[in-house]
């Protein structure tokens, strides 16, 4: 069974829907312009442009529309992935937060049983960076109450008190572990066919510092970047981190009564300079990653 995805334009799109109009689905599904099936292979066209083919042809019927983007070319590594992925039961693993100069570092671990893969794709779970943050928010929710998960906050006050002991992709080893961890109490004793991470480090590096943690998670682990192509899984894990990092900036910026910028730009600098002259680092520490360049050319802004 192959996954493949090719991007494409509108134009495109609408006459690959008239070349499948006998192979069309009546179900609708969130954000596409259509889903057909053809012998075997299912086509899903997604509004962002993406095109996805699933099933035992799917490399030869997406050949038909440009060069694919096949899963399992993307990623060396994709070829140490158990076989027919996307359909198994996973436990997918996520982070947001870590590129961001304000806000909480936020991990997420969330079970997909086979079962509900269908359920997913009618929610329209998919790779986060496609989706507006008011459609996260409100797809976070709905998830929450169908999926198992283990959310983890790391507030930027944690953050700098651990960062000097804990580099950021060991911090971000230790959260991945202890959410996959408690997840796995939580759905026991049923286990995953496989876990997969978002890969963030190479398998090796996370090897060695995951050999520091209590709990450490080995069996069945596999890695592979951008994740949320793989398995809904971490598509979903992908949401709700998405969505708890979002919460936390607008509490934060509640708080101080004026909006903190995600992402570490200009922006970020100008607003760390008013928090300082509101109340100096005891203050910024509270809401921003000291350690990123940004804290100092705040300092400067300020003369």
């Amino acid at each position: 069974m192959s996954n493949v995805i090719i991007k494409t334009t509108t134009k495109q799109i609408e006459k690959m829907k008239q070349t499948y109009s006998t192979f069309l689905l009546p179900k609708k599904v969130p954000y596409t312009s259509f889903v057909a099936k053809k012998n075997g292979t299912t086509i899903t066209a997604y509004t962002s442009g993406k095109v996805m083919f699933q099933g035992t042809n799917a490399e030869k019927e997406a050949g038909r529309w440009g060069e694919a983007q096949s899963a399992a070319k993307k990623n060396s590594k994709s070829t140490d992935l158990p076989p027919d992925l996307p359909h198994l039961s996973v436990l997918g693993s996520d982070e947001v937060g870590n590129g961001s100069y304000f806000g909480p570092l936020t991990v997420c671990a969330a079970y997909v049983d086979k079962t509900k893969l269908d359920l997913l794709k009618q929610l329209g779970v998919r790779d986060s960076k496609e989706m507006k943050d008011p459609q996260i928010v409100q797809l976070a929710k709905i998830l929450k109450e169908t999926i198992p998960y283990q959310l983890l906050v790391l507030s930027p006050k944690k953050y700098n008190e651990i960062q000097p002991k804990y580099n950021a992709v060991r911090m971000k080893v230790a959260l991945h572990n202890q959410a996959i961890h408690l997840l796995l109490q939580k759905i026991a004793p049923t286990k995953p066919d496989a876990i997969l991470i978002d890969q963030f480090t190479p398998e090796a590096n996370f090897k060695k510092y995951v050999q520091s943690e209590k709990n450490q998670i080995q069996e069945k682990l596999y890695f592979v970047t951008k994740g949320e192509q793989y398995h809904l899984a971490v598509a979903a894990a992908s949401i709700i981190s998405r969505a708890s990092f979002l919460e936390e900036l607008d509490k934060a910026s509640a708080e101080l009564g004026f909006t903190l910028p995600s992402g570490a730009g200009t922006k970020s600098d100008h607003v760390a300079a008013k928090i300082l002259q509101k109340g100096g680092l005891p203050l910024l520490e509270n809401y921003a990653k000291l350690h990123f360049a940004n804290t100092e050319k705040a300092k400067r802004l300020m003369g």
